[in-house]
């Protein structure tokens, strides 16, 4: 297990440095990088989706290429627009309801990204994620804003934070509402089904347990689906490359061009998008950049200790099957 520490180009979710453990297998690495602050239980199914992938246990692709979108962080117009032109991407995810900002800034945030896909030919879509930052009443008014703004969204993604709230903010917007925590968070990640809160279900492959587990979410939800990322280096956005690949249909452009947010990476030739899209391979990493990116002993001794402890969550829940 290698552990990295990689500086990010803009505050996105809160962090400015990613860190992420890369495991290798008989197969090759996988990564295996749960948020810092995830307790054993939440970081458990993010240690299958590593194994899985040093294992080589992913199924055959139907596809070779994967259509993806530039990711906007919260950032001023003027950086949103370069970040558009810069991304090689006819579809923009834009970060909404950001703590400290009102909604006046992410206006004028999304007319930045129109402006800025307008300028690359017609066609660029716009979406928009929340993170469940929004209630319902705010939501209801904020996605009728904000699709003003963009000429029209997309889809919306998990404008507010419960699945029951989600059906409701769905009933009263034109707009299609896409589903992430609702699904990944949950305990019944069907739910969202069952209570027709969401037009698309968002899935990633590190907290959901790995590629074949999110396939199965996949078929049981009856949803079209969009793959996205949790902030991962090369190795673990090859994973959800895996994931779009063997999916029967892929209707819209996912969510992995998210190498782009760091400041450097560890393969070789990094997973970044060629003309909107990413290809279905693994990534080879570089020695040189694991050693440039390594983090130091005391971030080790961190990450030791959280392996520990989710083995300590594995062995309880087997000693507590019947």
């Amino acid at each position: 297990m290698r552990i990295v520490s990689i500086p990010m180009r803009t505050r996105f979710r809160g962090i400015t440095v990613r860190e992420a453990a890369l495991i290798e297998g008989p197969a090759g690495w996988g990564e295996w990088s749960p948020f810092l602050e995830y307790s054993p239980e939440v970081a458990e199914p993010w240690l299958r989706c590593a194994e899985e992938a040093a294992a080589g246990d992913w199924p055959a692709p139907v596809r070779d290429r994967v259509p993806v979108n530039v990711t906007v962080p919260a950032v001023g117009p003027e950086r949103a627009h370069e970040i558009v032109l810069a991304g090689g991407c006819r579809t923009a995810k834009v970060k909404v309801a950001e703590p400290g900002q009102s909604l006046a800034d992410e206006i004028a945030r999304l007319e930045a990204v129109r402006d800025a896909l307008d300028v690359l030919g017609p066609g660029g879509r716009i979406r928009v994620d929340a993170n469940g930052g929004w209630s319902v009443d705010d939501a209801v008014a904020a996605i009728g804003l904000l699709d003003r703004a963009a000429g029209g969204l997309e889809y919306v993604e998990q404008p507010v934070a419960t699945v029951e709230d989600l059906a409701r903010v769905r009933r009263r917007v034109r707009v299609p509402v896409a589903a992430d925590e609702s699904i990944r968070r949950a305990e019944d990640p069907y739910r969202v089904r069952e209570l027709e809160a969401a037009d698309i279900a968002v899935l990633k492959v590190q907290p959901l347990g790995g590629v074949r587990a999110c396939l199965e979410i996949a078929e049981r939800i009856g949803l079209p689906v969009v793959v996205s990322s949790a902030l991962e280096t090369s190795v673990g956005i090859a994973a959800g490359v895996a994931l779009a690949a063997a999916l029967p249909k892929l209707p819209y452009a996912c969510g992995l061009a998210t190498v782009q947010l760091l400041t450097a990476d560890v393969a070789v030739e990094p997973l970044l998008p060629v003309d909107g899209a990413l290809p279905v391979v693994r990534p080879v990493l570089s020695d040189a950049r694991l050693e440039a990116l390594a983090a130091g002993p005391e971030r080790v001794a961190h990450w030791d200790a959280r392996l520990a402890e989710v083995r300590a969550v594995r062995t309880v829940r087997k000693d507590q099957r019947p």
